[in-house]
């Protein structure tokens, strides 16, 4: 296995660490204090800064802990890892309070980094065509309107909505806006910022961002989309553009909308391309202003939309993103934040040390030795079934750097 392109953070020790310390080593902290003094979020602290706040937060989102008690609990269990990991104080008190108080956007900032670092390390999912690949899609996180007023979406109900960009080519959430539960999703896309975005990306997109002036805007800023067409878009058929050759591709066409404001908003010609799946016994289609790329690429682009699908899912079903330790915002908005943090940890290491398994069996693993005194590296060359033959070894304890 290659380590070479794992940042030499150094902290060999002359005694033995947890695994949660090993993955904190891996996080910027000098950059993550630059981000807490920019808002003197530890100006009046005593016991428990932010970096422990950040300790804390991510030990509940790998232990998949339900609450603050539940938090509180599993540390006063080990407290004797408490030196470590810098802590003085568990008390769920002080945790409420601090997720309250203490500014969601220095999560954020930290995301917005180890996504960098991410991005200049994880290896590329090779495409017969060398543009960037980005999925567009939102996700709507249920809250309790009597608990969470701030975030009310109908006369009973509250949310929030995650507006993901998932790198498809890496696997990872790039961008991420969270908006409450009325927020429209072309809006917040728009909102994205698409200098934001490499030259030349391609914009995967579902039904409900259709907005020709959106998608002019994404074609003047140096971008392409592949979106489906609605039902009762109103076109006409220019001219056949290639004959179908690709397996599953029915027609490809070049074609305009017919409605006035329709192509006072997208002027330009677009491409029409009609696939069959066969799986499903689908007919699909799907427009773009691409001419270039053949038909079957087409088809392919959006069928990597269903990753940003499968990344939703797994989010909700093994990140603490669905209930939540705090009822303010401030709190909802940390707790995500961390999650996504989690989310990209557990990715970089499956990559970089080759993980054979999946991300969930890595994930369940981390939960498993998380204060446990076992060396990293030797956690992450184990599989579940031999993860409990893992014995500390006599003398120093083996560095992941």
């Amino acid at each position: 296995m290659m380590f070479a392109h794992i940042p030499h953070r150094s902290f060999c020790m002359s005694h033995p660490t947890t695994v949660l310390s090993q993955l904190l080593a891996l996080l910027p902290e000098e950059q993550f204090n630059v981000f807490v003094g920019q808002h003197d979020a530890d100006k009046y602290t005593k016991t428990f800064s932010c970096w422990n706040q950040l300790t804390t937060m991510l030990y509940a989102q790998i232990t998949e802990k339900d609450s603050l008690r539940d938090i509180e609990t599993g540390l006063r269990i080990l407290d004797s890892t408490w030196r470590e990991l810098g802590l003085r104080s568990v008390a769920r008190s002080t945790v409420a309070y601090a997720n309250e108080h203490r500014p969601a956007v220095i999560y954020e900032s930290l995301f917005y980094v180890l996504v960098e670092k991410c991005q200049a390390l994880l290896p590329q999912r090779p495409f017969s065509f060398h543009n960037p690949l980005r999925a567009i899609d939102s996700t709507t996180i249920d809250l309790c309107l009597s608990l969470f007023d701030w975030a009310r979406f109908r006369t009973t109900k509250g949310a929030i909505k995650l507006h993901i960009s998932l790198n498809v080519r890496q696997q990872i959430p790039d961008v991420v806006d969270m908006t409450d539960g009325k927020g429209g999703d072309g809006k917040a896309f728009e909102a994205m910022d698409f200098s934001r975005f490499p030259p030349g990306t391609i914009f995967i997109l579902d039904r409900g961002y259709t907005d020709y002036a959106l998608l002019s805007t994404i074609i003047h800023s140096g971008h392409h989309f592949v979106i489906r067409r609605k039902k009762n878009a109103q076109i006409i058929r220019i001219r056949e553009h290639r004959k179908a050759g690709s397996e599953g591709v029915l027609k490809d066409e070049r074609i305009a909308f017919t409605l006035p404001q329709s192509r006072k908003d997208y002027p330009n010609d677009l491409r029409l391309v009609t696939f069959h799946d066969g799986t499903h016994d689908v007919i699909y289609e799907f427009l773009t202003d691409m001419f270039h790329l053949s038909a079957g690429n087409i088809a392919l682009i959006y069928k990597c939309r269903w990753d940003i699908e499968l990344f939703f899912k797994w989010i909700k079903q093994h990140l603490k993103i669905k209930t939540f330790f705090g009822t303010s915002k401030n709190a909802v908005l940390t707790q995500v934040w961390v999650a996504m943090i989690t989310y990209l940890l557990v990715k970089w290491l499956a990559t970089i040390i080759g993980f054979r398994g999946t991300i969930l069996e890595l994930t369940r693993m981390l939960k498993e030795v998380c204060l446990q005194l076992f060396p990293l590296i030797e956690v992450l060359c184990c599989t579940p079934k031999t993860l409990s033959r893992l014995r500390i070894r006599a003398g120093p304890q083996l560095s992941l750097f």
